[in-house]
């Protein structure tokens, strides 16, 4: 199945794996290479995250920040692997954000260009592509912990492959539940992602915490490495 123009197929799966097109009036933002080299949108990011989850700890909003981005980068991705059998080329250059916006954080793509959606392209898509650069440009300007960001960017792989698996389930399409749950293993042992968790069925316990109970009022997450938040540390874990 071709990629259509609006990526179409993505909308019945919820907003969060929606990716607005160049069919769409484009909103205000900056490509995401510009990002990723100059650090200024993602500075504003991480402060537009502290605000809204009242957190006085930058490290605490860019993970925050950097796992919101990299869901919805997994939600397309993997959405449009297990629908249409192909993947939209997400080149920074083309895909632009707008990193103001409240969650899911708001993309839109240029143009739509299909490429394969093998483990080894996917993995240059968004790994190479967006992620690593990321992890560099938040690791430099937030002091965030790389094996932070990679358990981050693990994490919300899989929680991405989980709702696609439910929604793939429920409406009788278990070849992109194959599809899905396939690519995500096989993405889980990349080198940048192998050891950030264990993934059982569509349960993933990861290997470091994203400092989410940190936030006032925050807890763990479902896939934390902790058990219990830390009653007192004057350093929270980096992963």
């Amino acid at each position: 199945m071709d990629l259509d123009p609006g990526l179409g197929a993505l909308r019945p799966l919820g907003g969060f794996f929606v990716l607005r097109t160049s069919l769409d009036v484009p909103r205000a933002g900056t490509a995401l290479a510009r990002a990723y080299a100059d650090g200024d949108p993602l500075d504003l990011r991480v402060r537009h995250v502290a605000r809204v989850l009242r957190t006085g700890e930058d490290r605490v909003a860019a993970s925050v920040a950097q796992q919101g981005l990299a869901a919805r980068l997994w939600s397309v991705t993997l959405g449009c692997a297990a629908l249409y059998g192909s993947v939209p080329d997400l080149d920074p250059e083309l895909l632009h954000w707008d990193p103001g916006a409240a969650a899911p954080d708001d993309l839109w793509l240029g143009e739509v260009r299909a490429r394969r959606a093998d483990p080894g392209t996917v993995a240059d898509v968004v790994l190479h592509g967006h992620l690593e650069p990321l992890a560099g440009a938040l690791g430099r300007r937030h002091r965030v912990a790389h094996g932070l960001l990679w358990g981050n960017a693990g994490s919300a792989l899989v929680a991405a492959a989980r709702q696609l698996d439910g929604w793939a389930r429920a409406h009788g399409r278990s070849d992109a539940a194959a599809r899905a749950r396939d690519l995500t293993a096989r993405l889980l042992a990349h080198p940048l992602l192998a050891g950030t968790g264990t993934l059982t069925g569509t349960a993933f316990r990861r290997r470091s915490c994203c400092l989410y109970y940190r936030v006032p009022g925050g807890g763990l997450c479902g896939d934390c490495c902790l058990t219990r938040p830390p009653r007192s540390s004057p350093h929270a874990p980096s992963g």
